[in-house]
Formats: C-alpha cells, sequence, structure tokens
C-alpha cells in the first residue's frame, strides 16, 4: 500500500470514528498503524505488544476497545479461528476477497484468493438456495479450511 493509500484509509477511519460520535485519538492511530503495517491477522495482544513498544501508555483495555469499535464500525474483520483467539485484519476490497487455510496444528492462517471466479458462482448458487429455502438474507459469508500447513506435516513424517 503506498502512502497515498494508506492516508486515504486514516482519513476515512477517521471520518467513521467522527461520525459515530467519537474522537480520532492518538492510541486508536497507533493501532490503525500497527494494523496497516502487520503481515498477518494479529491477536489483541500481538496489537498490544506492538503499539506498547511505539507508545508505553496505550494499555491491553484501549487496545480491545479500539479493534471492537472498528470492527464494529465495519473496518476490521474479526475471526475467530478454533484457538480462542479472536483476531483482525482489515476488510478486503470486494476485489481483494479472501478466505483461509489455518493450520489446526500450529495455528498458521494462509490467505488464498486462488478460484475467485468459480467461488463467486458457486457461492452465489448457494446463497440463492439458501435465501429462498430458508428466507434467510445472506449478509457474508466465510470460508476456512484447517488442516496441517506443510512445515507441520513435514515435522510429522520425520
Amino acid at each position: 500500500m503506498n502512502s497515498k493509500e494508506e492516508n486515504g484509509k486514516k482519513a476515512w477511519i477517521k471520518d467513521l470514528v467522527r461520525n459515530e460520535g467519537l474522537r480520532m485519538t492518538v492510541p486508536r492511530q497507533v493501532i490503525v498503524e500497527a494494523l496497516e503495517k502487520a503481515k498477518s491477522h494479529l491477536s489483541a495482544d500481538e496489537v498490544y505488544m506492538m503499539v506498547h513498544d511505539k507508545n508505553s501508555g496505550i494499555g491491553l483495555t484501549t487496545v480491545y476497545r479500539t479493534l471492537e469499535l472498528l470492527s464494529g464500525m465495519g473496518v476490521l474483520n474479526k475471526f475467530e479461528f478454533g484457538d480462542g483467539c479472536a483476531r483482525y485484519e482489515f476488510k478486503a476490497d470486494e476485489e481483494k476477497h479472501h478466505h483461509h487455510l489455518i493450520c489446526s496444528q500450529c495455528g498458521k492462517v494462509i490467505d488464498y484468493d486462488e478460484f475467485a471466479k468459480e467461488e463467486t458462482e458457486l457461492m452465489e448458487k448457494i446463497e440463492k438456495y439458501l435465501r429462498e429455502k430458508y428466507c434467510f438474507e445472506i449478509e457474508r459469508h466465510l470460508l476456512h479450511f484447517y488442516g496441517k500447513c506443510r512445515q507441520c506435516r513435514k515435522k510429522i513424517k520425520i
């Protein structure tokens, strides 16, 4: 992401926060910056470790509240991958929509976006069927595959 896109995202988030009648405080800004730099899905504890190094006045409670605020506003996706720990990432643009492969042994999360066209067609059929059969309006979906990553499978074979 280039600096123009980052500034645009920060301004957009700041506007959303203000529309909620809240301020975009320094701790919130630092948390957003940490999430932007993240290369993986971060837990609240991981975000806390990143921001605490930069600003020791930011507490774990502030991190939890900010993550919940941003996920509630639709800025972040909150994932539960079965390890008892919520993880967060910025919501993907529609053209960057992706799903996850989760290693049940080490907890590694791999994003994948292959098969986008085929997946879209299949999911539209499934959603149409479910909407009609159960009169249920689907807002979004998540698709996670659980198994063992390459490194864990190598360890097992040894």
